[in-house]
């Protein structure tokens, strides 16, 4: 890598847009890891006598309908909803990552079934597959996990099987086959380098799209279930009293919308493939 494009890279990564959403997003993490330690409390503890109630020490954001602290509520669901799209991301990475790079490398009648079954889940919507699976295990982190699994796997599938293709015929990995270097090389120093900024992508904005969904479906009730503190269903038992508790309200809109643009727009611009060499 040339001291140019070393400089651009870093100046790429020092980017004001990159340091904002980076900035974001630690500043996410940080309240849903020690915000409860900087003020204790329970998520689930009720008192219907501070139902509603303002902000106060104990409660820095005040209280829902049914006196429960909306800061240890945001917290928890903060931790919970990331959690859950941060599993299903790393298995869907994992899965396209070995199933891309063996249709690629085997084709013949390999590839061909395993791209008729990304095609045939690509055909569905990622919602509708993800409800499929929470009738199956409804209201659970493990539903969640599998349904968006099998939601984000086609894209790393699709993303590796393209880009091991092209990269297994240039004449770098034609010289190590005939040097005798195995697949795990030819994948670690020629492939890898390759597909890492793509994969990392993805995954950024496949997290974000997981958390979305998870808020989506509690919006509308069929995902986790009361009294879990999620931000979706935290969203949609607040709004019949957005006019008494605001704050309550906006607390998890917010917090959402701050993660979603973090996440967003972190690895938007490419990390250059040769600090991955």
């Amino acid at each position: 890598m040339s001291m140019m494009e070393l400089s651009t890279a870093r100046g790429s990564s020092r980017s004001p847009s990159r340091m904002v959403s980076g900035a974001l997003v630690l500043l996410v993490a940080c309240f849903a890891v020690f915000g409860p330690v900087v003020v204790p409390g329970d998520p689930f503890a009720q008192s219907l006598i501070n139902a509603l109630g303002r902000p106060e020490p104990a409660a820095p954001l005040g209280y829902d309908h049914l006196g429960r602290s909306v800061y240890h509520r945001l917290a928890h669901a903060l931790r919970l909803s990331p959690l859950i799209a941060l599993a299903a991301v790393v298995t869907a990475v994992a899965a396209g990552l070995a199933l891309g790079t063996l249709a690629a490398a085997r084709g013949g009648w390999i590839e061909r079934i395993l791209v008729m079954l990304a095609d045939a889940l690509l055909a569905l919507p990622g919602l509708l597959l993800v409800l499929i699976v929470l009738a199956m295990v409804p209201g659970t982190a493990t539903g969640f996990w599998i349904g968006l699994s099998l939601v984000l796997w086609v894209e790393f599938f699709r993303l590796t099987r393209a880009a091991s293709r092209e990269t297994r015929a240039s004449p770098a990995v034609q010289a190590s086959r005939l040097l005798g270097f195995r697949a795990p090389y030819i994948f670690r120093v020629h492939v890898w380098p390759e597909i890492a900024p793509m994969m990392l992508t993805a995954a950024a904005f496949g997290a974000a799209t997981a958390i979305m969904a998870i808020a989506a479906l509690g919006f509308v009730h069929v995902g986790m279930r009361a009294p879990t503190p999620e931000l979706g269903l935290m969203m949609v038992e607040l709004l019949p009293y957005w006019r008494e508790a605001p704050l309550a309200l906006l607390s998890p809109v917010l917090a959402t919308f701050a993660l979603l643009l973090g996440l967003g727009s972190v690895l938007i611009n490419r990390i250059p493939i040769g600090l991955w060499v």
